[in-house]
Order: structure tokens, then sequence, then C-alpha cells
């Protein structure tokens, strides 16, 4: 073993004397940031939608964009709840009536700001009707409905260029409809000509219906103006019906209320807990785990091969074996190249927490999910940490057998198609297993050995039984030893041969040769 110890140690300074190895370590942080920052800054640099609208009705384009200014005044709330001094010198009135409001609310939890912030958004007076503000102080709800009031008509004031440098998710920073008497026809050589994006024409009756009501767009890929001018147009229908069949207006938000659900789970004791953003994160971390397992075989698979071929191929393979037995060149390689693997993994884990962690806050834009739950359960981590090692054994061994009978990388890469589907087919059921851990179809793929570390990772929210855990690992540790003493006859008599790969036939009789003798080729 301590040989074996030597080879794992000189595969392992090799590669990381190579300048892939630092490329692989630099490449995921370089990766997560882009992965972040390229989207924002490709959202920030997508063109406001230009549109125009003949409103054949003479009454509903006007109640629309006063409808569309609601979420828009909710979300301005928020952002100068966080941020006031970004309206610092946009209005002078706002920032002393939400200092105001701050005093006479005291301290407000999230959830009490985020009712705050819909009150901005209901159509009824705010105040009253939430049962979270219900026990604020009298003088803090008028404080909040001379707030809404400020900011609203600050609202209006507002350029779209200015409201498009506090956020990008207001629709007036999105959307801006173009004052027009343009005709259809002229409108449809507007959008010819790159001018406008789109132009909606609201039928005369949208009370009774949708008749003469279209949307007329080059761009079909991109709906989401449609869907907001619909979304926005058919609320304020709703309203105009209930209003015309003389229905209170509580009473129909009331009948329109839907029902909501609390999510809860069943703790161990039997107590019921209220499901939380942790813990879904803590459902969902097992798929993460698979895909590194994946691209940890994935990427040991090409090192594998790669290496194997280049030293055969090069008779360095002949050198060492003047040194060591070719079971402890194995080994030694196995063991070398995991190390490798599990160093360019572990550095992305670190890069991910410190990017999600980091990255955000520089932003300003925290994450509402800390990740670090992850690492705070010591069984939940530890069965990732034995089916990760244990997964990465069993391929290693099937790979580094496959490795010694080949000659050439081409001859490898033809060999590794069948590894390859054995991947993908976990990857498949990764999602379908994620959402029934304990179903069927996981309880059967968990007791197959190439399927068995990705599923029993994929199944650790379930959780499996202590049952299914010890057997699966059983049946592992025999399918590991098998694996490496099939990949041992065959490579101790595959990593000298050259010339013509042998045939399955041929591989057959050295797994039967004894130990010591080398079957001579009849062609020879």
């Amino acid at each position: 073993m301590s040989k074996a110890f030597l080879v794992a140690q000189r595969e392992y300074v090799e590669n990381l004397k190579t300048k892939t190895f630092w490329i692989g370590i630099l490449s995921f942080p370089v990766i997560l940031s882009l992965s972040i920052l390229v989207p924002m800054w490709l959202e920030s640099t997508k063109d406001t939608r230009k549109y125009a609208v003949i409103d054949q009705s003479g009454w509903l384009l006007p109640k629309v964009e006063e409808r569309a200014e609601l979420p828009d005044l909710e979300k301005f709330f928020l952002e100068m709840w966080k941020k006031p001094e970004l309206l610092a010198n946009a209005d002078s009135k706002v920032i002393p009536m939400m200092d105001e409001f701050r005093k006479r609310a005291g301290k407000l939890s999230d959830e009490e700001v985020q009712q705050a912030a819909k009150q901005f958004s209901d159509t009824l007076t705010p105040g009253s009707d939430s049962p979270v503000l219900a026990s604020l102080p009298s003088e803090a709800k008028e404080a909040l409905v001379q707030l809404r009031e400020e900011i609203r008509r600050a609202w209006k004031a507002m350029p779209p260029e200015e409201a498009r440098k506090i956020s990008r998710d207001f629709s007036k920073s999105r959307y801006q409809r173009i004052e027009t008497t343009d005709s259809e026809e002229a409108l449809k050589h507007r959008i010819d000509k790159d001018e406008l994006f789109a132009y909606i024409v609201i039928g005369k009756d949208p009370l009774d219906g949708s008749d003469g009501c279209k949307y007329v767009s080059n761009n079909l890929t991109d709906e989401s103006l449609k869907d907001w001018f619909a979304r926005t147009a058919t609320e304020v229908v709703r309203e105009r019906r209930i209003s015309d069949a003389k229905i209170d207006a509580s009473v129909a938000k009331h009948i329109q209320e839907p029902l909501a659900f609390v999510e809860t789970k069943v703790g161990k004791g039997g107590e019921e807990t209220k499901v939380t953003d942790q813990d879904t994160v803590r459902q969902w971390a097992p798929v993460g785990f698979v895909y590194l397992l994946w691209i940890s075989v994935f990427t040991v698979a090409q090192m594998l091969l790669t290496n194997t071929v280049e030293e055969k191929s090069n008779r360095i393979i002949e050198v060492l074996l003047s040194s060591v037995s070719p079971i402890q060149l194995m080994i030694g390689k196995i063991a070398g190249i995991a190390a490798t693997g599990l160093t360019v993994l572990g550095s992305w884990i670190v890069f991910f927490f410190l990017g999600t962690t980091l990255v955000p806050k520089m932003l300003g834009r925290p994450l509402p999910i800390d990740f670090s739950i992850i690492l705070s359960d010591p069984v939940y981590l530890s069965s990732f940490v034995a089916y990760f090692f244990l997964g990465y054994l069993l391929f290693a061994a099937i790979l580094v057998g496959m490795g010694s009978v080949c000659n050439s990388l081409k001859e490898a890469q033809n060999l590794l198609q069948p590894v390859f589907i054995l991947l993908i087919v976990p990857i498949l059921a990764m999602m379908p297993i994620g959402k029934d851990p304990n179903g069927t179809l996981a309880k059967v793929m968990s007791f197959i050995p190439p399927f068995t570390p990705f599923v029993m990772m994929n199944r650790a929210a379930g959780p499996p039984t202590t049952f299914e855990y010890v057997a699966t690992t059983i049946l592992l540790v025999v399918s590991i030893i098998g694996a490496m003493w099939f990949a041992a006859k065959i490579f101790r008599i595959g990593i000298l041969m050259t010339g013509k790969p042998p045939k399955f036939r041929e591989i057959l009789g050295w797994l039967r040769a004894p130990v010591g003798a080398l079957p001579v080729r009849k062609e020879e």
C-alpha cells in the first residue's frame, strides 16, 4: 500500500502542475458569477416596449393605466423602505412622510412591511382591512393613508427613465405607451419600421365580451406586454361588471378571495411545524448533490481514461511496472485522480457558498434562503458524503479497467458510450424521484448498483428507512469489491497489451486466468 500511495501522490502532484487543473478550479467561480451577473445585465439592456392603444370603448384605457400603477406603487414603497436615499433628490415631500410613518408605526417585522406595501396595490382604502396592520396605532394608519397619496402623486410625476434607474421590475420601466391618433394602417407601418413594439385595439364594448379586441406585433416570442395589459384590463372589466351588478366592492373582493392552505410538516415526535424556505432548500438539495456526483464521475472518467491511455501509448506504464505491481498501480491511479477530482469539487462547493453569500450582498440583493442549512445536519450531510465516495469508487473501477484495454483516446471514447448511458438514466429519473423519494421507482432503482449512489442521494430528503440505508450501502460495498476484482484482472493484462483491441470473449478469458499468468493471443 505504501507503493500505491506513492503512485497516488505522483498522480495528484502531476495533475496539480497542469493548466487544466487550475482552469477547472477557477472556471467555476467565473461561471457562477457570470450566471448571476449576465442575466441581470441582459435584462437591464432590454429595450422598453413601446406600444400604442386604440381605445374604441372610450373609457377602458384610462382605467387600465390607473390600475397598472397599483403594483408599481407597492414595489415603489418597498424600494423606499429599503433605500429611501434613492429618492432623496427626486421628491422632497415623500421622504419626510416616510420618516413620519416609520416613527408612528414603530419597528415593523418583514411580514408587516409586506402587508403595509400591499395597501398601495389595494383598490380599497388601506389600513382597516389588514389583520397585520390592525394592531398598529391609529396615527400610523393615518400616516399610511397620507403616504399612499403622496407616493401616488410622486409616482405619476416620475419619468420612466428615473423609474428604470430604481428598478427594472416596474411596469413603467418595461412598458411605455405612445400617445398617438394614427390609424391601424399607420401603426402597422410603424411596427414594420421597428418604431413600435406592438399596438393594442380595445373593442367597443369590453363589458359584453372580447369582440374587436386584438394585439398586433411582429415579436411572437415575448408576450409579456400582451399578458400584462390583458391581465390589467381583465381586472378593470371585472370590477366594472361587479359595480354594474350593484355588488359591494368589499363583498366582491371577499367572494373572489382564494383559500390559502398553510403548508406544514410532521416532525419525528409527531409535532406539526410550518414549512419554511429552509425546508424547501433541504428538500431539493439532493438534486444538487446528484448533479455534483454526475459531474465528478464525468470529469474523473476523462481524467482516468486520458491519463491511462497516454501513459500506455507512451510506454510510461512499462517503466512504472518495473517498480510497482499492476494492482498497486491501479489503486494508486484511482486514489490520485480521486484526490484531484475531489479537490476541484471541494473548491467548487466553497466558491458556491461564498458566491451565494457575498455576491448578493455586494449587489444589495441578499438571498432570502440560507444555503448553509445543508451543512447543519450531520446525518443528512454524511449520507451524501458516503454515497458520493462509494459511487465514485464503483465507476472508477469500471473506468480504469476499460482504460487499460484501450490503445488510443478514440477507442476509449467508443467504450465510454455504455457508461454514459448508465449515467444518463439517474439524471432523467432525478426529478420524478425528487418529487416521490419513497415511491416504487425510487425504491427499485436504489437496489440497482450503478444507480444506487445517485438514487440514494436523491432520496435523502425522504428520507429512506434505516434498512434501506444499510442494505444499499452493503450492496454498494459488495459491488465495488466485485468491480475492483474484475478491474484488477483486466488491468494487469490489458495495461501491457498493445496492438489490436481485445474482443469481449478475450477479456472474459483474462478474468478466468490465474494470477501471474499472461494469456497469449492466438494471432501472435
